[in-house]
């Protein structure tokens, strides 16, 4: 078994909507069916016995070794606490070759499930030992590390559960919430409108203390100290018990409380100079709360206890740590519901002050405390307080909150309850937190959890709002470049500042910030990152679909041109049209419910995609009897179709006119192609919502030349000659331009062309075929790059294909582009016509434009 071209699809994609890894699996004949390898199963069993059944998806059919690998796979993951569900395993037009698919929840995770599930089938096939257990600990951990942790998880969870999109954007807790204007972004329980002083106010303790004191809440007297002496002297003024912290700390560290002598004073300063400059402040008797304010609300509230173990007569405290630290709720880090309990010198000192030390036997019930303060990061517990606190309680917490300036805000609180005033308790606010832990408020020890994280997200977005812009997806075979560009024209006019990618570059309010093909996922990311993007539009080519999925959990529009014969056939185990429907029909099957697919009702195989659209349909035809149209306008529904001059646009027994002769990319109508372009761009327009006349003045502003829509149909003159440059590159292509190219006047016809390598053999002769029948003259020119295929090989193709040509008069084979193009430009005379199919689009443009403009000025 060969495993290779391993590739991890990061938004929805061919096979499902889930982010999964993707595998070329390539098996030896007697791998091809388990049958043939006796024992294998058993021995495999043996060894995971969880596995489950070897064929998830349950259909039926031979079960292969890259059946088994993705049955493995899987179960690693599952049986490390990752939820995934879905797997899958297709067999290739290649004998004995496979594509296994295995969802992830964490990309790194699902790599390494991948790698351990083919070490694990090697030691079944071998007969060898592999350690399940050790690979699912290391998945474990793996994913503990990677994952997102329980308060910002708790954020994210929240905000899907809105249809809210998100992506991380750092390995750590920094992540984007919405799309282009309307993103948000958060960093744990910190959000992105909290300004760097008020953070900053709150790390400094004393300056916090301060600021809350002048505001009226109650707080503890004290202050910084320089050393041990000064804290003593500090200790001696305000009183004993006193605290002594880091006045710039965080999570508990370094903080110890109930001082009452001078010994656990320098213990306590040595553990906060270790973190930072010390304070010391009078010890307010009571319990430990955290408050958590989001905005002017209390939306959570828990009691903290220190940690502590209770005696059984038997077991020594240090094993009775030991024993509540085997609980799996309890972790290192901040993952886990509970930490671990720690066991280091102030643990020490507080069995001390108890009379005990940690090999000391405590009798049976006895409360053992290991810590004063009472955070969870040193091993403490939660019980969830919410519904008991006063309301004067939570109006101190609120207006802590907004002395700070702080929008999301943990307010520690000692009191002996929050059942009444702070005042009248002789309670008070000691700290205030800027991105505090929401664990505690989540999954508390004890009591009810609290969805904290949907109260932030409320904050983040009022009812109603995603945080989505109108995303428009492009895809087919031809005219995904030039409608993805009227589409955005048309966006741009209503006043959106519009985000567009397409096989040229990437366009952000109609300044170019990438260049070269940029149709894939990548980039579309970017754009949905951009800060001053309002509407996006996204021509969707094959290959980012097949490298990695779509770079958007869903659009509001999604336009299939066409399929037709298709292109690009044979690559990545897409060989037949239906193939390349199923892969195109990916931005279809991701339309948002409200959203609308705009289809070509004259292509049966686009059509075909209409049931697995979530949402509307509008289909568009040149032909106004076309049978779809007819059938999809009776009900009612929205069409677009050609009648007369206008383009009518029609929704139950309302109707809208276009005429094309207000429209310059169809040229009244004669370039059969660009109207069906620009019915899909109006398709898209409409789902989007704009205004009909917004998209007439769209459509008489759109001017199809070198600058707004390079190689598609830019029409140029030549010393009285008509040149046309375009950029198509299949058969399909091919007809449309030659229909376009007939409804135009000439005397003599010519047309430079090349073929792209990466096409099949059949594809390139059949370009040419089609050319030799409507151009005098043919100029062959061998293009920058063969994509593969040896030297003059796809020029022999394309004599080929005019084996047949009815037309063709004169043939010329020619190496360089520009120099093709010259030797063209050199042979008009005034009338004639000539159709360059550019291959380096820019340059060749550039080039064309140059001679242009010569000829001009020598005229």
């Amino acid at each position: 078994m060969d495993v290779s071209r391993i590739r991890a699809l990061r938004g929805p994609n061919l096979w499902s909507r889930h982010t999964a890894i993707e595998a070329v699996v390539s098996c030896e004949p007697q791998e091809r069916a388990i049958d043939q390898l006796p024992g294998f199963e058993d021995a495999l069993r043996k060894i995971f016995p969880s596995l489950g059944p070897l064929r998830p998806d349950g259909r039926p059919g031979q079960i292969s070794l890259a059946h088994v690998l993705e049955a493995s796979a899987l179960a690693l993951q599952a049986q490390a606490g990752c939820p995934v569900t879905f797997s899958r395993t297709a067999q290739t037009v290649e004998t004995g070759v496979y594509q296994v698919v295995v969802e992830y929840s964490e990309e790194q995770v699902g790599r390494l499930a991948f790698d351990k599930a083919q070490a694990l089938l090697q030691a079944a096939l071998a007969g060898g030992e592999f350690d399940v257990e050790a690979a699912l600990a290391e998945l474990r951990e793996l994913d503990e590390d990677v994952r997102l942790g329980p308060s910002t998880g708790s954020i994210v969870t929240a905000a899907a559960a809105r249809g809210i999109p998100w992506r991380r954007l750092t390995t750590g807790s920094l992540v984007q919430f919405g799309w282009g204007s309307k993103q948000r972004r958060i960093w744990a329980a910190e959000v992105d409108d909290t300004s760097a002083v008020s953070e900053s106010i709150a790390q400094d303790k004393d300056l916090t203390k301060r600021l809350l004191a002048a505001a009226g809440v109650p707080v503890p007297i004290g202050r910084p100290v320089n050393d041990v002496d000064d804290a003593w002297a500090v200790a001696q003024e305000i009183g004993l018990p006193v605290v002594c912290k880091p006045q710039d700390g965080n999570q508990g560290k370094g903080v110890t409380v109930n001082i009452t002598s001078r010994e656990q004073l320098e213990i306590a300063f040595k553990a906060a100079a270790d973190i930072g400059d010390v304070m010391v402040e009078k010890y307010l008797p009571g319990n430990d709360f955290r408050l958590l304010v989001v905005g002017d609300k209390l939306v959570a509230a828990a009691r903290r206890d220190p940690p502590h173990v209770i005696g059984d007569g038997v077991h020594t405290v240090r094993a009775l740590v030991d024993k509540v630290n085997a609980d799996p709720r309890r972790g290192e880090g901040h993952a886990t519901s509970l930490t671990k309990i720690r066991f280091d010198d102030i643990a020490i000192a507080r069995l001390s002050d108890q009379g005990l030390k940690p090999e000391t036997v405590p009798e049976k019930g006895r409360r053992v405390i290991l810590r004063n303060n009472a955070n969870l990061s040193t091993g403490g517990t939660a019980t969830d307080v919410t519904d008991d606190v006063h309301p004067e309680v939570a109006a101190r917490a609120i207006a802590a909150a907004q002395t700070i300036g702080l929008e999301i805000c943990g307010v520690d609180v000692l009191a002996e309850s929050v059942h009444k005033p702070l005042e009248d308790q002789n309670g008070g606010i000691v700290e205030v937190n800027a991105a505090p832990g929401l664990r505690m408020h989540l999954s508390p020890s004890y009591g009810k959890g609290r969805n904290v994280g949907e109260a932030m997200v409320a904050k983040l977005y009022k009812p109603g709002d995603d945080g989505r812009i109108p995303v428009v997806a492009v895809t087919g075979t031809n005219g995904k470049t030039t409608t993805a560009r009227l589409t955005a024209h048309l966006l741009a006019t209503s006043g959106l500042r519009v985000g567009m990618t397409n096989t040229d570059g990437v366009y952000v309010n109609g300044r170019q910030i990438d260049s070269g093909d940029c149709s894939g996922p990548k980039s579309a990311r970017n754009v949905l990152m951009h800060p001053d993007v309002d509407a996006a539009v996204f021509e969707t080519a094959r290959g980012g679909i097949l490298r990695e999925g779509l770079g958007y959990d869903r659009c509001q529009t999604a336009v299939v041109t066409n399929i037709g014969a298709g292109d690009h056939l044979g690559l990545n185990y897409i060989t037949t049209v239906e193939d390349l429907a199923v892969l195109k029909r990916v931005i279809v099957m991701n339309v948002a419910p409200n959203g609308y697919a705009v289809l070509n009702a004259t292509d049966p195989i686009v059509t075909a995609m209409a049931p697995k659209c979530p949402g509307g349909i509008i289909y568009f035809a040149a032909d106004p009897h076309n049978p779809v149209l007819t059938a999809h306008r009776a009900q009612g529904k929205r069409t677009l179709c050609v009648d007369g001059d206008a383009i009518v646009v029609s929704e139950g027994n309302w109707r809208e006119s276009l005429l094309l002769r207000d429209i310059p990319i169809t040229r009244n109508g004669s370039i059969g192609f660009q109207v069906d372009n620009v019915m899909a761009a109006i398709g898209a327009a409409w789902s989007s919502g704009l205004d009909w006349d917004t998209i007439r003045r769209g459509l008489a502003s759109f001017v199809n030349d070198a600058d707004n829509a390079p190689g598609r149909f830019n029409v140029m003159d030549f010393r009285g000659a008509t040149v046309i440059a375009d950029y198509g590159h299949n058969p399909d292509a091919m007809r449309a331009l030659v229909a376009a190219v007939n409804a135009l006047p000439a005397k003599r016809r010519s047309v430079v062309i090349s073929g792209a390598g990466d096409r099949r053999d059949e594809d390139i002769r059949e370009q040419t075929a089609i050319l030799g029948d409507a151009f005098d003259d043919l100029i062959l020119f061998q293009d920058a790059c063969q994509r593969g295929r040896e030297d003059g090989e796809v020029l022999n193709l394309l004599r080929e294909g005019l084996a047949k040509a009815q037309r063709a008069q004169k043939v010329d084979e020619i190496r360089g582009e520009f120099v093709a193009i010259d030797v063209a430009l050199d042979r008009l005379q005034p009338g004639d016509l000539c159709l360059v199919l550019v291959d380096q689009v820019e340059e060749a443009l550039a080039h064309l434009a140059k001679r242009c403009e010569a000829s001009q000025q020598a005229a």
